[in-house]
């Protein structure tokens, strides 16, 4: 398992790496259409390309801290840093969109005219396609290994693609009308939409760092503790979990019969421990804390040959991502 993590983290170290510098390469292949074209909207192309290549790095400064192990000072690991960096590149996403829509206003207001657009458009073209396959696979990579950086980095690239093809799709119409504030107008529409896209991000990398319940997760291992629930397993609450980049850590309580001995109980909770750890392709540390159940538990107990029942059984509780995760124990 743990080499499998270090694999994973040597794989996407490398990845974010061809990001950075493909990055440079598409960014001075930008520069040259803009001086070919002097339109305006592949120079806010070209800046963006600039907010690519610092979140890149950033992105790769970030995965080479969360591949970092735990040491004294940080004994939860590094992995927290993805959502520092995931919200830096969402804010430069912003800046870049805003910094757009500026420069399309401007030169709705001034005017601006066009050249070369056949060179522009090939280069500018190209420069597109390969951002969009970069960014295709970098969301494929960072969806199965648990990267925010990678998805962030995915859907930044594919915002940028986004672009690109709308000043592809600005250049070819005015080359053909001469309509030349079309350009702008381009420019502007999707200057809005890349704000957006670094609105999204900010927004997930905050909810990260806040430790914000993740529904989606916490209704996956729900799933899977019903689906091989044993009657001795009480109840399972105030369920906790904190993501650290690709890792989590789980805090739950379990409740187990009373008259079970220490060492049967932990082998019961560690049961629970190796089945989740089985079922979610992520590295997990647990900590588990093991309750006795009271006589009120009786009711919600279905252990069938409980030996000191004291009420009869009344009724089986669904878990659920809310009564999984609340404080209270179960009653009813």
């Amino acid at each position: 398992m743990k080499e499998e993590t270090v694999n994973k983290d040597i794989s996407k170290l490398a990845f974010q790496r061809a990001i950075a510098f493909a990055g440079i390469i598409l960014f001075i292949g930008k520069l040259v259409a803009w001086q070919l074209t002097n339109s305006d909207a592949v120079f806010s192309d070209a800046m963006e390309s600039i907010v690519n290549i610092v979140s890149a790095f950033l992105g790769l400064y970030s995965l080479y801290l969360a591949a970092k192990p735990k040491d004294k000072e940080h004994p939860y690991g590094h992995g927290k840093v993805e959502f520092i960096t995931s919200g830096v590149e969402g804010l430069l996403i912003i800046i870049a969109g805003i910094l757009i829509i500026v420069q399309s206003s401007n030169s709705l207001i001034k005017g601006n005219h066009v050249k070369d657009l056949d060179w522009g458009i090939i280069i500018v073209l190209i420069t597109g396609l390969i951002n969009y396959g970069l960014g295709w696979y970098s969301l494929i990579k960072g969806k199965r290994e648990n990267s925010l950086v990678l998805i962030a980095s995915g859907k930044h690239l594919q915002s940028d693609t986004i672009t690109t093809l709308g000043v592809v799709i600005s250049l070819v119409i005015v080359h053909f009308t001469h309509w030349y504030w079309i350009d702008s107008v381009v420019a502007l529409i999707f200057g809005s939409y890349i704000i957006f896209i670094g609105y999204q991000i900010v927004r997930k990398a905050l909810s990260g760092i806040m430790d914000e319940t993740d529904d989606k997760l916490l209704k996956e291992i729900t799933a899977i503790l019903l689906a091989n629930r044993q009657p001795q397993w009480i109840d399972i609450h105030n369920m906790k979990i904190q993501q650290y980049g690709a890792n989590l850590h789980i805090d739950a309580h379990i409740t187990l019969p009373w008259y079970y001995s220490l060492r049967e109980a932990h082998s019961e909770m560690e049961k629970v421990l190796i089945l989740l750890a089985k079922n979610l392709d992520r590295q997990i540390e647990f900590n588990f804390h093991m309750d006795d159940c009271k006589p009120i538990s009786c009711s919600v107990c279905q252990m069938s040959n409980c030996p000191v029942r004291e009420f009869p059984f009344e009724k089986k509780i669904e878990w659920t991502i809310k009564n999984i995760s609340q404080v209270q124990k179960h009653t009813v």
